[in-house]
């Protein structure tokens, strides 16, 4: 491995040769770093109102100009008393995606220098790609010192610096590096895992940014799992759903925020690992919870190289500015503590798309969920006029500010999704050069005074202890991790005490959490912590509880079971959650007095059905015996043991609807959770109600399911003279068969030919590489980024409109980027083979040579396809 250490003075953070500066704009003085004590009011500031144009005229032609970092730094705008300042810049740093800081507050940094170099991404597979660190050697709060850590990378993209190595991730790839002689350079590199993404993916949608959570388990984006270290420097691994898309951050309490292109803000308000206890629910709740709709942006200048920037929806017509986020990316939780405290907690969104950064204020709603609001009206946090400010990360900092990583350049689309539009664009304004730029800022304010320099590497046990209390949530989490990566079990009383006497319910968490990972959670620390007067430590005591929970411990379960009474959410849905690791002997029980309490929580109804481990069907009777109106309960359990699809289980649940000593509500419940699909299929509105179920259901859903005897109860409730039940019940009577009932009508479809298995397989691959990321490994799609996939009409339609929605993509409801021109025909037929032949969908194989005539039917067009085109569409 290569060994580069270049120590730079700050003159020599200056623009790469050859690279354009504005033909009219004067340059203006670089602002001076604060020092040590002085306030941020120091720190020159872009102007109250930046210059407008962003793009300047050479040789007749308007080109978006490379502005040097000084100038750079007069396009923004920012929220009044915040400032701006320059950290790092070319060729300090080139193309920046990631950073990270090590214990001693050293910036790592993740130089994607092989991402797009061209409109074609010809090159992308070149190993120029490294893992750079930034010091600060002279403490004027500017890097000057680069040391080349780890070099020789194709496309690296994230990193993340432990006690016992530096995660770097190369998809597919996730390595451990190690520097063994204190150089700050890698000597050894260990394979972590070998599916950390896969090479089908464009790298817009690959596995990214592991996060050291306060539970000590490593949390990611786009990856179905996340790592844990062991004693032994080994990973253990768990799997969990894939969520977002480009970041993952954590709040004070251990909440996790994702987020993905048009879909800004979601949240885990539990642990994502509970969704995958249960393979059946397409989409468990309480993981990915929806914080915010998409809502509307406001750049400070016209956006016009945005992708699909001819569609209304994309692009403002009164002003041609981005009209809603489309890119959003990196979400960032504020925890530091040299910014106002109006911050803390708000959740910080990357639009490089838009050449900005949004603030988004996060409060308890009514139903004990989040919620997430813009922090102003018709503006954004921070903005740039410079359209080659890309901002695509965001971290609080050591010294508890905000920072900013810019990629700096023109193209930010990958070419896999550029549209015919864009690519115009990016020609006529000279975006596609120069690359190898980059910057990262600091975010300051008038009030913020620098705080001390970390030495956390260094410190001792009782100091990463006091640690645990700093205002700074990095300094926080590096002092646990630290404690936990080092084993110092020593420090154990220490934490204890600190968990009994501190009046930071942050500070007693981490404590907690040190505990645990320390593996001193004793039975009386744990209980003690149940009755901690903060409702986030009692969640987490239960959390921490369940080893011994799943080992039996009476006194422990005794504790816990106590908490059924607490009414606060976290609470109430951890117990749901925590209470599904009890022996199964004593499972059910417990998990039926919290469904007695909280039952109607659609979260706690979730949780409580991902660990009944196949007992759904017998714990459903419980909960129908039992008293109180646990309506989401029920609704979860009638869908769960439909999904199961297990003709007895099914048997058993429809006999429950026809019952006439049931409450009204809970035949309502059942047939609602019954119909899982959640649409009428029935017949038409003319057809006997005597014997429903004729119609079955339409192309590509789901098989019927044959029951093994006629089912009275579901036949009579579907001429009850109530709607509400007889819709239902005629819904899912057409999706079943039974002896004596024609089978269900529908489209006969051939079965695979062995070629055509062959590409089925290959299919499947190519799905998790190029389509789950958005569609989901089920095909049931993501909520404001793509449309499920299962029973589409897109999908199941002629090949020769699916082929053309492929290659160039789509427009309308279910909007759709041009993928085809990445993908060989081959490629395309498999993976629509696939989606036509999985999940229940039942539509016809496609083969190479239809895609291939296709593209060459349609070759030149650079447009999505409108829906009224495809409708015209016949060959």
């Amino acid at each position: 491995m290569t060994r580069r250490s270049v120590v730079l003075p700050l003159a020599a953070v200056v623009l790469l040769g050859g690279c354009r500066k504005p033909a009219t704009m004067s340059a203006a003085a670089a602002p001076a770093p604060m020092p040590a004590s002085a306030p941020a009011a120091a720190v020159a500031a872009a102007p109250a109102t930046p210059p407008a144009r962003t793009a300047d005229t050479v040789d007749g032609k308007t080109v978006t100009p490379v502005l040097a970092p000084d100038v750079a730094l007069t396009r923004f705008r920012l929220a009044d008393g915040y400032r701006i300042e320059l950290v790092a810049a070319e060729p300090l740093v080139q193309d920046p995606i990631a950073i990270d800081f090590d214990a001693d507050g050293r910036m790592y940094v993740v130089e994607m220098r092989g991402y797009m170099p061209n409109l074609e991404g010809k090159g992308e597979d070149q190993p120029v790609g490294r893992i750079v660190v930034l010091e600060d050697t002279d403490d004027d709060g500017k890097m000057d010192k680069k040391t080349v850590f780890l070099d020789g990378l194709v496309m690296p993209r994230a990193v993340r610096v432990l006690e016992h190595g530096v995660l770097v991730a190369t998809t597919p790839n996730l390595w451990i590096a190690r520097d063994t002689t204190g150089d700050l350079v890698a000597d050894t590199k260990t394979l972590v895992r070998s599916d950390y993404g896969t090479l089908q993916s464009n790298p817009e949608h690959n596995a990214n940014t592991p996060l050291w959570g306060i539970d000590n388990w490593l949390h990611n984006a786009n990856y179905e799992g996340e790592l844990r270290l062991k004693a032994d420097g080994t990973f253990e691994y768990r799997k969990t759903p894939s969520l977002g898309q480009w970041g993952v951050t954590m709040d004070d309490v251990g909440r996790y925020y994702r987020n993905s292109n048009e879909d800004p803000l979601h949240a885990d308000v539990v642990d994502e690992h509970y969704a995958a206890r249960d393979a059946s629910p397409p989409n468990q709740r309480g993981a990915y919870e929806a914080l915010t709709r998409n809502i509307p942006v406001w750049p400070g200048h016209k956006t016009p190289a945005v992708n699909r920037g001819y569609r209304e929806e994309t692009l403002r017509t009164a002003d041609s500015t981005l009209a809603h986020y489309t890119s959003a990316g990196s979400p960032t939780v504020y925890t530091g503590d040299r910014l106002p405290a109006e911050l803390r907690g708000n959740v910080f969104v990357t639009e490089p798309a838009g050449n900005l950064v949004g603030r988004f204020i996060v409060s308890d709603a009514p139903n004990g969920l989040l919620a997430g609001r813009t922090a102003y009206d018709h503006a954004e946090f921070l903005t740039s006029t410079d359209e080659r400010f890309r901002p695509v990360n965001l971290a609080t900092a050591p010294d508890g500010t905000l920072y900013v990583v810019d990629m700096y350049r023109g193209i930010i689309q990958h070419r896999t999704y550029i549209t015919g539009y864009l690519e115009q664009k990016i020609k006529e304004r000279g975006m596609e050069q120069p690359i190898g730029l980059g910057r990262i800022y600091r975010i300051v304010h008038t009030t913020t005074r620098r705080g001390e320099r970390p030495r956390l590497g260094s410190a001792t046990p009782a100091q990463l202890v006091a640690t645990l209390s700093h205002p700074n949530g990095w300094w926080r989490m590096t002092a646990q991790r630290l404690l936990v990566e080092r084993h110092l079990t020593a420090a154990a009383p220490a934490l204890r005490d600190l968990l009994h006497t501190s009046t930071d319910a942050r500070a007693r968490l981490h404590a907690l959490w040190t505990l645990d990972g320390l593996g001193e959670a004793d039975a009386a620390t744990v209980q003690g912590a149940l009755g901690d007067a903060s409702p986030d430590v009692r969640a987490a005591a239960v959390r921490v509880a369940e080893p011994r929970l799943a080992a039996g411990d009476a006194a422990t379960e005794a504790a816990v079971m106590r908490l059924t009474s607490d009414d606060a959410p976290v609470v109430r849905r951890q117990l749901a959650a925590s209470l599904g690791e009890l022996p199964a002997s004593r499972r059910e029980a417990a998990l039926a007095q919290v469904v007695a309490r909280h039952g109607d929580d659609p979260l706690v109804a979730d949780l409580v059905v991902s660990g009944l481990a196949g007992r759904q069907a017998a714990f459903l009777d419980r909960v129908l015996a039992g008293t109180g109106t646990p309506n989401a309960t029920v609704q979860a359990l009638a869908a769960s043991v439909m999904r199961t699809r297990d003709p007895a289980a099914v048997q058993r649940l429809l006999a429950h609807v026809g019952d006439a000593r049931r409450a009204r509500w809970q035949q309502v419940a059942l047939l609602a959770g019954a119909n899982v699909r959640g649409r009428r299929r029935g017949p038409p509105s003319d057809a006997s109600p005597a014997e429903v179920g004729g119609g079955g259901p339409p192309a590509g859903a789901m098989t019927a399911l044959a029951l093994t005897a006629r089912p009275a109860a579901l036949i009579a409730a579907s001429t009850s003279a109530d709607s509400a039940i007889a819709g239902p019940a005629r819904d899912i009577a057409a999706s079943l068969t039974w002896p004596g009932k024609a089978a269900a009508e529908g489209p006969k479809v051939a079965p695979l030919t062995p070629a055509e298995q062959q590409r089925f397989a290959a299919g499947r691959t190519q799905y998790a590489g190029s389509c789950q990321g958005c569609h989901q490994a089920g095909g049931t799609g993501l909520p404001g980024v793509a449309k499920p996939l299962v029973g589409s009409k897109w999908a199941l339609g002629t090949p020769q409109r699916l082929v053309r929605i492929v290659l160039h993509g789509k427009e309308g409801d279910m909007l759709m980027p041009p993928v085809g021109a990445s993908l060989t025909d081959e490629q395309i037929a498999n993976v629509l083979t696939y989606v036509r032949r999985s999940w229940g969908n039942a539509a016809s194989a496609i083969d190479p040579a239809t895609v291939k005539e296709i593209r060459g039917a349609t070759m030149g067009r650079s447009k999505a396809w409108t829906e009224a085109e495809l409708a015209k569409v016949s060959r």
